[in-house]
């Protein structure tokens, strides 16, 4: 549950940026990272409080952010993919050569929080201070999609030469998009990282950049509903196929490793790919029409 939580937080920036501005991005790992980072070197090396650099590794982030999205005022579709591909690989790359400040390849000690001088070392306790957090970054992102801001962002997915027309200042409301995107992606980072106490590149692998694009497709593009819906649905997958795992692999002996260890991409993908043809508007479209069908019921013909 924790991690689904700090999954949701990172995948709703994304959504802004994406389902929201129409931004593809496959570098928010990298985002992830860079919050993950500011916040354990804050705490571990300049003596802050996770409190203190909470907002500190949301806000580098989206600093950072901002830098990389600079190629999105010229760069459009498959282009901005790839520039976004190519932060996630430089980013890691001056992680690893910042050896002093960042460990390098070794990473960094990330303390367990502190609320009244009581340390949150238990695995409960800590998944209620990221349950409102969570609860938090929900509210500020449906919040975020109903005023002005998401409206134009919402604009410049749909047509970004007619938003210019009606005077949204397109270059503005871009970098805009990418810096709330990546406040989000580093405030979860920074949460992943006290969860596990360390703090490393292999905490971000590049795959979960495109998990969390999967998980927008299964959820839905511009719904923070369809955020909780996608998110869950895949993380739910994965313990769903680490329980059959073991099953398949003493039912087919002869394929048992190769199928336990690759089961989880297959049934993603399988997944990823069904949600792109039959219900491309994802889980979170059926279920309006779940409500839309009650709230008529018994005359929802």
């Amino acid at each position: 549950m924790t991690i689904i939580c700090i999954t949701v937080i990172s995948v709703n920036g994304l959504n802004i940026l994406t389902g929201y501005c129409g931004q593809i991005s496959l570098g928010h790992a990298a985002f992830m990272a860079v919050g993950g980072y500011t916040s354990a070197i804050l705490c571990t090396t300049l003596g802050f409080s996770f409190w203190a650099a909470l907002p500190c590794a949301g806000l580098a982030a989206g600093l950072v952010g901002l830098i990389f999205g600079l190629p999105s005022l010229r760069l459009k579709g498959f282009y901005l993919i790839m520039s976004t591909i190519a932060a996630y690989f430089i980013i890691m790359w001056g992680i690893d050569q910042l050896f002093d400040i960042t460990g390098g390849i070794l990473g960094v000690a990330a303390p367990k929080p502190e609320i009244f001088g009581m340390v949150l070392k238990s695995k409960a306790s800590y998944f209620y201070v990221v349950m409102i957090i969570t609860c938090l970054a929900m509210f500020a992102a449906e919040n975020i999609g109903r005023s002005r801001v998401g409206r134009a962002f919402i604009a410049i997915r749909d047509n970004d030469l007619a938003a210019e027309v009606m005077g949204v200042n397109i270059w503005a409301y871009k970098l805009l998009a990418f810096f709330i995107g990546c406040v989000f992606a580093g405030i979860a980072g920074s949460l992943l990282v006290h969860y596990y106490g360390w703090c490393s590149t292999e905490t971000f692998p590049f795959l979960n950049s495109i998990w969390y694009l999967g998980m927008l497709i299964v959820g839905g593009m511009g719904s923070t509903t369809g955020v909780i819906f996608g998110a869950v649905f895949l993380k739910l997958l994965d313990s769903l196929v680490a329980i059959t795992g073991p099953m398949l692999a003493a039912a087919f002996p002869a394929i048992a490793a190769q199928a336990a260890a690759s089961l989880s991409l297959i049934m993603r993908g399988l997944v990823i790919v069904v949600f792109l043809i039959f219900q491309p508007r994802g889980l979170a479209h059926g279920w309006q029409f779940i409500k839309a069908y009650f709230q008529l019921w018994p005359f929802s013909h």
